[in-house]
């Protein structure tokens, strides 16, 4: 698996690319979920997780907020507030889509994905775009399509995905891109990443909507001064490995 670090755009962007295949990505055995007893947790016993219903931290990727499970042919990218140099959001890319993942705090008593779901729509019609929810893997989704100009100068729209799952104290958003925006069959190996996220919320107070702090693995972290370009595809990686920052999908404000 590979690790990058890109910056996030101030611009508000939905990206369409590629395609996504059948990963061999090692099945994830799926914990045992404790009753929460919040309103608004949809989860069902299905993921994505809390920290407090796995048994260890082993064998995932640890970016502060958010534990990843590892799979053959994923990447994973940082994107950074460029006037801040805050982590704000992490990128799955596998097979030409994406997934990008933010996790926020919320309220003991209720969710927050009614809300954020309607406030997304508003930002897409005021770009001159069109939203639509669906009945997805996760509950209520919402399909968003921009319009946009291709490379030939024809007009055509880009379009994301956004799911959203509330859990105890905290909100998960996911945003698919690429063929698995629009395609469900394409969008069953980043759907399964999705399903298998650990959120660490932790103890501290923290108002709503408040960005959970993500951050680069320990191990990442020492590898990056020294790894300048993209590493080579066919070359053995020892862990999880540094790219040269590019740029990531369109990140959406919700508070």
């Amino acid at each position: 698996m590979l690790f990058g670090r890109g910056k996030k755009s101030k611009a508000e962007r939905l990206e369409t690319a590629g395609t996504v295949e059948e990963n061999d990505a090692v099945e994830a055995t799926a914990p045992t979920t404790g009753a929460s007893g919040t309103k608004g947790d949809f989860r069902l016993g299905k993921g994505p997780w809390d920290i407090d219903e796995i048994e260890d931290r082993d064998g995932y990727v640890d970016l502060g907020a958010l534990l990843i499970a590892p799979a053959d042919g994923l990447q994973l990218r940082l994107e950074v507030e460029e006037a801040t140099q805050r982590v704000v959001a992490v990128t799955m890319d596998l097979a030409g889509s994406s997934l990008q993942l933010q996790a926020f705090a919320a309220p003991r008593s209720e969710g927050l994905w009614d809300e954020i779901r309607e406030q997304i729509g508003q930002s897409v019609a005021s770009q001159g775009g069109e939203t639509e929810e669906v009945s997805g893997t996760f509950g209520t989704e919402l399909i968003a399509k921009l319009p946009a100009e291709a490379t030939d100068g024809s007009r055509g729209f880009r379009a994301a995905r956004f799911m959203g799952v509330d859990g105890p104290r905290w909100f998960l958003r996911g945003v698919l891109g690429g063929e698995a925006a629009l395609d469900r069959e394409a969008a069953a190996a980043l759907e399964e990443l999705f399903r298998r996220v650990v959120v660490v919320r932790g103890d501290n107070p923290m108002p709503p909507r408040e960005l959970l702090q993500l951050r680069l693995p320990k191990d990442a972290a020492a590898q990056a001064p020294a790894q300048a370009q993209v590493p080579d595809p066919d070359a053995q990686q020892a862990g999880p490995a540094m790219q040269q920052p590019e740029r990531g999908p369109e990140i959406t404000q919700i508070g």
